[in-house]
């Protein structure tokens, strides 16, 4: 079985998020099932059909959630070395066209969220920063064309 990469945070959020849908999903989708079969006529019920839907969405996730907590390989970042960019790294990079400089941590594809500044390590960003020590340039090939950043620090 393949491990899976995360940082201790990205592991909480996982087991958290499967208490969540084996506690209280679950038993209200099931509830909602039964209330839906008690109208009658289930060919004609949208009602049972949305519960059922959303059955095995809950259902398919998690069985999804259990496979990536079972194979998770939670990383200590404090056990890294921190002289050059690795796994669960944070880091900030200047962009050398623009002067402007963003906060990112080096995460797991499980864990990735741009908008919180966590990148996915199989990203070509994640690629590119890489073992990557401070003072190093980074090219990125982006949908807008390639981009030059600065290593600055990693924090």
């Amino acid at each position: 079985m393949k491990t899976i990469p995360i940082t201790k945070e990205g592991y909480e959020k996982l087991k958290e998020e499967l208490h969540q849908l084996k506690t209280v999903d679950r038993p209200k989708t099931i509830e909602a099932i039964e209330v839906a079969r008690s109208h009658g006529d289930l060919s004609e019920n949208a009602e049972y059909d949305a519960a059922k839907d959303r059955q095995s969405f809950i259902e398919g996730r998690i069985m999804d959630l259990e496979y990536k907590v079972a194979n998770a390989d939670v990383i200590d970042p404090s056990t890294l070395p921190s002289d050059k960019v690795v796994f669960a790294s944070r880091f900030v990079l200047e962009n050398v066209d623009t002067g402007e400089e963003v906060t990112y941590q080096l995460v797991g594809q499980e864990e990735s969220d741009i908008s919180e500044g966590r990148v996915s390590v199989s990203s070509p960003l994640g690629q590119a920063i890489l073992g990557k020590a401070p003072g190093n340039e980074v090219t990125v090939q982006a949908p807008g064309g390639q981009r030059l950043y600065e290593l600055v620090e990693i924090l």
